[in-house]
């Protein structure tokens, strides 16, 4: 098998799908695995140079991650690569409570105990950035310190409060965190300051960055870091980006990124929607007016299993005439916080979806691209698919690419178009843009 250069666990499915897209696209050959691979899985992608296994962690609480994540950062380390990285959310939303991103780290440290585990969370390309430890994201055309977001303040499940990173952090972790400022970045003394906080007793440390060469700096340092001893690491995909200028250095990579495939339209999409984004929601708006057909349930509805039941006979059977008819189709539960009933923990929407969908498929299996929307909602809907990977097959925005499924002992979902949307990525007219393929 081809020696392996990085692998990741994503906290969701679509942030593991956007580590995807950027190591693809780059030219790294990836595959993203739905859960801890078989050997005979693995052989099948032996040619791979990064591996990916897309979790839910951001949706589950530090019990789980302490008997889950020790066995899968184990066989990720146990592959020989020189990064594991956990990859985060570029808005970096946890607490102590549900997606502890502290308790990753600690589980983590024992899995790949090097001397720092980096924390890297700017994504420049997302509208992500890091200033003196605090975390900065755009809404629209304005860029907001993470506590002054409108939608990230008001999270459902984790608000954020606090946009230092490293305070937020501090509730979650004892694990002392240092800092590499932008500074260190714009004079070249980030390696000094890094050995400092080594020396200092830092058991990681948060990385500034603003920009496309403040992560390529970040990079080419970790990696030379990486060659003394293997890191683990957290962040968003802004770690991925950064540590593809340092590959190329190295050559490890190629010099220039692939030209991407052609997407080719298809007649008809099917959205399923559990994200409650005001981004979400005014995509969701748009393609109704553009002619979608739209489906809203009422989440509190799935709190009842034989309510449960016939609201999925019946929402299928909506779909499935609307597809048949010709007619791109929408399912969601709300649209922004206006919500069509009260909400649903994620995983048990999620999970109906990912059941609805199967069901959706088996009768209208023409039906070949499906877009997911809501970080937790797709986690939790993928699982449900039986499929056991994902690879790329082509970008059309940042952050939500176009993948393929494969699906050994699900011949009828082997094949499958996905596109896995994080409830704040992609512009207004996102849904026709995945179904036109441009």
């Amino acid at each position: 098998m081809t020696r392996l250069i990085y692998t990741y666990y994503g906290d969701d499915f679509t942030g593991s799908t956007d580590v995807l897209e950027a190591l693809a696209a780059a030219g790294v050959r990836s595959v993203l695995f739905v859960d801890v691979p078989s050997e005979s899985q693995r052989r099948r992608f032996a040619d791979c140079q990064a591996i990916g296994i897309a979790g839910e962690s951001r949706s589950r609480t530090p019990e789980w991650m302490s008997k889950r994540l020790p066995g899968i950062f184990g066989h990720l380390a146990g592959l020989g690569a020189l990064i594991l990285h956990y990859k985060t959310c570029s808005t970096f939303d946890s607490s102590a409570a549900i997606g502890s991103i502290g308790r990753a780290l600690e589980i983590g440290r024992e899995a790949v105990p090097g001397p720092i585990i980096p924390i890297v969370v700017a994504a420049p390309h997302l509208g992500r950035f890091v200033a003196f430890g605090n975390l900065f994201a755009a809404a629209g055309d304005n860029v907001y310190r993470l506590d002054r977001h409108p939608t990230m303040r008001s999270h459902p499940v984790t608000p954020m409060h606090e946009a230092d990173l490293r305070r937020h952090l501090a509730a979650q972790t004892a694990l002392r965190i240092g800092a590499v400022e932008l500074p260190a970045l714009a004079l070249g003394t980030d390696s000094d300051v890094l050995g400092a906080c080594i020396a200092s007793g830092d058991q990681a440390v948060l990385f500034d960055g603003v920009s496309k060469s403040d992560l390529a700096r970040t990079g080419r340092l970790l990696w030379r870091q990486a060659q003394t001893q293997p890191l683990f690491c957290a962040g968003s995909s802004g770690l991925t980006y950064a540590l593809l200028a340092a590959w190329r250095q190295a050559a490890l990579i190629p010099a220039e990124s692939p030209v991407p495939p052609d997407i080719r339209p298809v007649d008809t999409l099917l959205v399923m929607s559990g994200s409650c984004s005001p981004v979400t929601a005014r995509q969701i708006q748009i393609a109704l007016r553009e002619g979608y057909h739209g489906i809203a349930i009422d989440p509190t509805i799935l709190r009842a299993d034989g309510d449960e039941t016939r609201l999925t006979a019946s929402v299928a059977r909506e779909a499935v005439e609307s597809l048949s008819r010709g007619r791109s189709t929408v399912v969601y539960s709300a649209l922004g916080r206006a919500t069509v009933g009260t909400p649903l923990s994620g995983d048990r929407l999620g999970r109906w979806m990912g059941a609805l969908l199967v069901r959706i498929l088996a009768v209208s299996p023409q039906n070949r691209r499906v877009l997911l929307a809501g970080g937790d909602t797709s986690s939790h809907a993928v699982a449900q698919l039986g499929i056991s990977a994902l690879t790329w097959a082509g970008n059309l925005e940042p952050g939500a690419p176009l993948c393929q499924a494969h699906a050994e002992n699900r011949p009828d979902l082997d094949g499958l178009e996905l596109v896995l949307k994080g409830g704040q990525v992609g512009t207004d007219g996102f849904f026709e843009r995945v179904r036109r393929g441009r």
